[in-house]
């Protein structure tokens, strides 16, 4: 089992408690107090040690892995997160959701929806030190994408140490069903729309997203190939929010326009 850091017994004995408390908040789907006091031991490393632990046992469990996610992808975001990078999480198969269909109120706690590049791979990107150029090589193609982020953390009071240990605060993502390629459109200026039940909820850009996705996915490349995990052909990369994220409680629709990519649509079904 991978670990991204060596503590006493007693230590790792603390990080699986709270590793279980958020396993079980998203079975029971209700959410728990703060956990960053403690995360607080051993900062970002441990709550990453908390995320892997479950990313562990869920592929115990049967659960599989098809890709990764950026979060924190904002400069002021990150300002009021108090770091200078972004954070990751693990995409299973059973989070995947393709363009119209429907999310079953309670799937999600907490449920806010942000629109987002989805990256699908054709080559594997072992290297931590991936060039730009091969990293785009490597893009099979784009489509566009909406996550339904939640959090298995009470109120969404969050920290940086919660948002990580809790998978980044990932719940489910949808994608379109018309794949671009990837030499189709500019994504740094390709624009943004969401609307939430008719009305013009986030706009934004492709620049929002650390300057361009594609720099945001070399984040992510790099990481996960440092930390012995690469990103495989044919799974899939979400880049991080092109703007902001906006609740989104049963009953609610969201559509999601990406100038060169289409569009893609989620329901929340009412309880």
């Amino acid at each position: 089992m991978t670990t991204f850091i060596e503590t006493a017994p007693a230590s790792m004995a603390e990080l699986a408690d709270v590793a279980k408390r958020l396993r079980e908040a998203e079975d029971n789907s209700l959410a728990i107090w703060p956990i960053r006091e403690e995360l607080a031991f051993g900062g970002i490393e441990a709550a990453y040690a908390v995320q892997q632990m479950n990313e562990d046992h869920w592929t115990a469990q049967g659960r599989r892995v098809v890709g990764r996610k950026i979060g924190l992808t904002s400069k002021a975001v990150q300002a009021q997160m108090g770091v200078d990078q972004p954070d990751f999480g693990v995409l299973f198969a059973d989070m995947c959701l393709a363009d119209g269909e429907s999310l079953t109120a309670g799937e999600v706690l907490q449920p806010r929806v942000e629109a987002e590049v989805a990256l699908v791979l054709k080559k594997d990107l072992p290297n931590p030190d991936t060039t730009m150029n091969e990293l785009m090589a490597a893009i099979d193609h784009l489509l566009p994408s909406i996550e339904v982020v939640g959090s298995r953390i009470n109120n969404w009071d969050i920290s940086i140490l919660d948002t990580i240990a809790d998978n980044a605060s990932c719940g489910r993502i949808v994608t379109g069903t018309v794949p671009v390629l990837p030499s189709a459109l500019d994504l740094f200026a390709a624009g943004m729309v969401m609307e939430v039940n008719g009305k013009v909820a986030s706009v934004g850009s492709g620049a929002a997203c650390l300057g361009h996705p594609y720099r945001a996915a070399l984040w992510l490349v790099r990481r996960m190939a440092g930390l012995g995990r690469p990103l495989r052909a044919g799974e899939i990369l979400m880049t991080g929010a092109l703007g902001p994220m906006v609740d989104f409680p049963p009953g609610s629709n969201a559509l999601v326009t990406i100038q060169g990519l289409g569009q893609v649509r989620i329901t929340h079904e009412e309880k």
